[in-house]
C-alpha cells in the first residue's frame, strides 16, 4: 500500500514522501535543476547525463518529447505517461520496478576497502555498469552524485552510487558486481556504506529495483529497505532511429 507519509527518527520529523511519486520530475526541479531539459509539463535529464525523463501533466508537451527522442538511441519516461504520446516515438518495453525506501541506519561491518571513484575511474565505472546493467548509465552519469567501488586484482569489480537527488532524498543506483566476483558480500557493503552516507547528510535513501530481481530485493530488505510503491520505467525510441 502506498504511503503518504513516512515517520522517521530524524529530528522526530514527519517527512512528506509524495514527491517520490514522480522522482525524476522532483529531482530535476530540485537538486538536479542544472541537468534539466524541461518545459512546463516535461522534464528530461540532459542526454549525456542520464536517459530519463518525466511528465507532470496528462497533457504533456509532445513536441518536447519528440525533440528529446531524436537525441538518444532510446530513453525512459519514469512513472506516469501522458494521455497522448507523440506519433514519432515507439514503446520498446516497460520495466516494472519497486521503489524502496530506508528509514534507519545500518550497522556496518566493512571488510573491504571502499574507494570513492574519481574522474580517472569513470571509464572503468561506465564499462562495469554496462557489462552488468546496460542502458541506464551514460558517460556523464557520475556527475549526478558520488560513486564508490571495490577493487580486486587491480580491477574495479563492484560499485554503488547516487543518482537522482531531491531536497530530502537521494537515490542509490548502479549496484553492480562483476560476474566473476559475485557472492562475496561486496554489494551489501557498498549499499550499506552509501545508505549511511546519505543519512549522514540528513537525507533519506531510496532506490528502484526490478520486480523480478528477487535476489536484490531480498538484499535490500535485509539492509532495512521496504517497498513503498511500484513504478514503471517506460523505454521509448524515436521512429526515426
Amino acid at each position: 500500500m502506498k504511503l503518504d507519509y513516512l515517520f522517521l527518527n530524524l529530528n522526530m520529523a514527519i517527512v512528506e514522501v509524495s514527491e517520490l511519486d514522480n522522482p525524476v520530475w522532483s529531482s530535476l526541479t530540485q537538486k538536479h535543476r542544472e541537468f534539466a531539459v524541461s518545459s512546463d509539463s516535461v522534464a528530461f535529464y540532459q542526454p549525456e547525463i542520464c536517459p530519463f525523463g518525466a511528465v507532470n501533466s496528462d497533457l504533456a508537451d509532445s513536441v518536447a518529447i519528440s525533440d528529446y527522442a531524436t537525441r538518444l538511441e532510446s530513453f525512459f519516461i519514469v512513472g506516469n505517461l501522458p494521455l497522448k504520446l507523440p506519433d514519432d516515438i515507439v514503446l520498446e518495453n516497460e520495466v516494472k520496478c519497486f521503489q524502496m525506501i530506508c528509514n534507519e541506519r545500518n550497522a556496518f561491518d566493512q571488510k573491504e576497502q571502499i574507494i570513492q571513484l574519481k574522474e580517472e575511474n569513470y571509464q572503468k565505472l561506465y564499462d562495469l555498469v554496462w557489462l552488468c546493467l546496460p542502458g541506464y548509465f551514460n558517460k556523464n552519469t557520475p556527475l549526478m552524485g558520488d560513486y564508490y567501488g571495490i577493487f580486486k586484482d587491480s580491477k574495479l569489480v563492484a560499485v554503488t552510487g547516487e543518482r537522482m537527488k531531491l531536497n530530502k532524498f537521494t537515490e542509490i543506483s548502479a549496484v553492480v558486481t562483476h560476474p566473476n566476483y559475485t557472492r562475496r558480500g561486496y554489494s551489501e557493503q557498498l549499499v550499506t556504506y552509501v545508505t549511511n552516507k546519505i543519512f549522514d547528510e540528513n537525507k533519506i535513501p531510496f532506490l528502484h529495483v526490478s520486480v523480478t530481481n528477487l535476489g536484490a530485493i531480498k538484499l535490500y530488505e535485509k539492509l532495512g529497505y521496504s517497498v513503498r510503491r511500484e513504478m514503471s520505467f517506460w523505454k521509448f525510441k524515436s521512429t526515426d532511429k
